[in-house]
């Protein structure tokens, strides 16, 4: 197709990105994801770009290198653009001293401008603060945090390989809210190898049970190249079962709407609309956004780039004062109508029938008569995953883009 990036073109050594970009920028807003690339040892169901001690990746300069790249973005992006949203992931971004993360929100708003309102969330490991860190995270802006709980059952995880004992995730979100925070979330996995109904069950009860806002609940997905994924092979541990995982997605529906909460999201509930998360509706609702730090992407009015992976390259790049992209690709019209219906029938409000072409407008009408999309906002115009098409979501997609 003409005018089209080819998948991976490198990136000019500026950043500057295409004017046709720059001119189609989003109206849903603009958020900063900044990837904290460190962990203080590593899961074995993680692959995500992250680094712990031994692995020969250390701290030092790594600020210095990521308020460079806010730099360069300032430069490539041109006229400011307020924040609306900024999310620090990793890795655990609070194994970084709360100065550090202050450090970088406080440069993001002096380049940018944060909206009054501007959500400010941290993701952070339970063991990895305590409340003097988190009112210094309060202090600093930090107005919403993410806790990796994923059980509290102690055998699953020992299984997942987590630090923090069963009970310390509920301590952490309590000693947040008395910090300040105005947002709470407790993240779960469930099909963990050996996790019992009963188990589960603990699990939501403690989350329901420590007045959060906020709860995702993920399936447990092996990757390869995992240490989880190399003990399965061994047949030291069993493959999660589908069956299993659907038992448990209904039993996190049920208790969780029967204790007030509400899905927005496939695998995410919410006390009420100000507590959803807006980071991620501005990834699902087609924003834009600026990734900062190694491995990072970002999107922008169409083009999607990513950074090199490996903290010393990220830091050499811009070292040399030269974008430490690693490539980008333009997505075309196609492209993004897939993502589109991908990501907003995950949603809870879903999608204009609208949207979808006539083969897809057809493939509505028999997934409302089989039960998987709801029949009474099906009339009004919008394709709503029901319950059972929640659990069938991604066979939903396939034939909604046929």
């Amino acid at each position: 197709m003409p005018g089209v990036l080819p998948e991976g073109e490198p990136v000019p050594v500026d950043g500057s990105l295409p004017a046709s970009a720059l001119a189609a920028r989003s109206s849903v807003g603009f958020g900063v994801y900044l990837h904290v690339p460190f962990c203080a040892s590593r899961c074995g169901y993680c692959d995500f770009n992250t680094y712990a001690p031994g692995e020969g990746v250390v701290r030092d300069g790594y600020v210095d290198a990521v308020l460079a790249e806010l730099a360069l973005a300032e430069r490539v992006l041109g006229e400011p653009r307020t924040v609306d949203t900024v999310f620090v992931g990793g890795g655990t971004p609070t194994l970084l001293d709360p100065g550090d993360l202050g450090r970088i929100l406080e440069a993001i708003d002096k380049t940018w401008g944060l909206a009054s309102d501007a959500e400010v969330t941290t993701e952070a490991n339970p063991e990895s603060v305590d409340p003097v860190s988190l009112r210094a995270l309060r202090a600093a802006g930090y107005n919403r945090i993410s806790l990796g709980m994923q059980s509290a059952a102690e055998n699953v995880l020992r299984v997942l390989d987590r630090r923090h004992t069963p009970g310390l995730a509920v301590a952490a979100a309590a000693e947040a809210r008395a910090a300040g925070f105005d947002h709470v979330n407790l993240d779960l996995i469930y099909g963990t190898p050996g996790e019992s109904a009963d188990d589960f069950d603990a699990s939501l009860a403690a989350v329901v049970d420590a007045g959060v806002d906020h709860v995702s609940a993920y399936a447990l997905i092996v990757e390869d190249g995992t240490r989880m994924a190399a003990r399965m092979r061994r047949g030291e541990l069993p493959y999660p079962d589908d069956d299993v995982a659907a038992d448990r997605y209904l039993a996190a529906e049920a208790r969780l709407t029967a204790a007030g909460f509400g899905w927005y999201e496939v695998s995410n509930w919410a006390r009420d609309e100000a507590a959803r998360c807006r980071h991620n509706l501005l990834y699902w609702t087609g924003g834009d956004w600026w990734g900062l730090g190694p491995g990072a992407h970002s999107h922008v009015g169409g083009v999607r780039w990513w950074n090199v992976k490996h903290p010393a390259a990220y830091a050499g790049r811009l070292g040399k004062g030269e974008s430490p992209a690693l490539a980008r690709e333009l997505l075309t019209p196609d492209e993004r109508h897939t993502e589109d219906v991908m990501l907003r029938l995950r949603l809870s409000s879903g999608l204009p029938l609208s949207t979808l072409h006539d083969a897809g407008r057809s493939a509505a009408r028999r997934a409302v008569d089989e039960g998987l999309l709801d029949a009474g906002s099906y009339a009004e115009g919008r394709a709503v995953l029901t319950l059972r098409g929640r659990l069938l979501a991604d066979a939903v997609v396939r034939d909604l883009l046929t």
